[in-house]
């Protein structure tokens, strides 16, 4: 059956390089956007606020209280810009290499499962490559304890005693959506599907018939995600560079004021 294993294969990794694609296609605009903004945020902190100081500087007279602190800032950069890009460029080389850690990235991905809503995605995630595994395997004829032992690595760590609970009661004779199901493994409808499966002694194409249904609702929590945060990231960046620009230049529309 090397053909049809070989089949199988493929298209299992053309469903999970579907989500992989439509997850990088959702990120690819916000983080051009975010580093265009910090770009143009750096340049107005560390080139034009300086600049804008020194002119205040002379100025006489009170100026409004954000202006101060611009002015402030303007000053400690225009002192200190080497000593602050310096440290600047220790934060991003510490950040990169705490990211090659695999301790710091193992805490970094347990801290990420805690958030509510992007951790029901994450393990629906999980959750959706461990059933189209155990799925193909079930459909090549492999028992279903030792397709859960093989489909084991695909879940993330804090979830590997779960599926090990969901093992030892499937042999000792509980039903597998039961099991599931106590086991936190599986949601209502995807138990639901399993008992389906059961019955008509289908269990493998149920199973890919969940992980499908598990990828179609990730791909909707993308698009939503996507379309909301989006427009969210470009009114925040806006807010930042205008708010720099209009404390910038209040002090000379007061100073126009006064002059009329």
């Amino acid at each position: 059956d090397v053909a049809e294993a070989l089949s199988r294969y493929i298209a299992y990794h053309e469903e999970l390089d579907r989500v992989r694609k439509k997850v990088v296609s959702a990120t690819i605009y916000p983080a051009i956007l975010s580093i265009v903004g910090t770009l143009v945020l750096g340049f107005l902190v560390f080139y034009v606020v300086p600049r804008f100081a020194r002119v205040y500087e002379d100025m006489s007279g009170k100026l409004p209280f954000f202006s101060e602190m611009l002015n402030l800032l303007g000053r400690a950069v225009h002192e200190h810009g080497w000593m602050i890009g310096a440290v600047c460029v220790a934060l991003i080389a510490a950040a990169v290499y705490s990211a090659s850690q695999e301790a710091v990235r193992a805490w970094v991905n347990l801290r990420l499962w805690q958030i509510p809503g992007l951790g029901e995605q994450m393990k629906d995630y999980q959750l959706a490559r461990l059933y189209r595994t155990v799925g193909m395997l079930l459909r090549a004829g492999i028992p279903v304890v030792r397709s859960l032992d093989m489909g084991r690595d695909l879940l993330a760590a804090h979830l590997r005693p779960h599926l090990a609970q969901a093992r030892r009661m499937i042999e000792e004779g509980r039903l597998m959506p039961a099991a599931f199901m106590a086991a936190g493994l599986a949601t209502p409808v995807a138990a639901r599907m399993m008992a389906v499966g059961e019955r008509t002694g289908d269990m493998g194409e149920m199973m890919g018939r969940i992980a499908r249904f598990h990828d179609e609702e990730i791909s909707r929590t993308i698009d939503w995600f996507t379309r909301i945060f989006e427009p969210v990231l470009m009114a925040v960046l806006g807010l930042m560079v205008g708010g720099i620009v209009v404390v910038m230049y209040m002090p000379i529309f007061e100073l126009a004021g006064s002059i009329q």
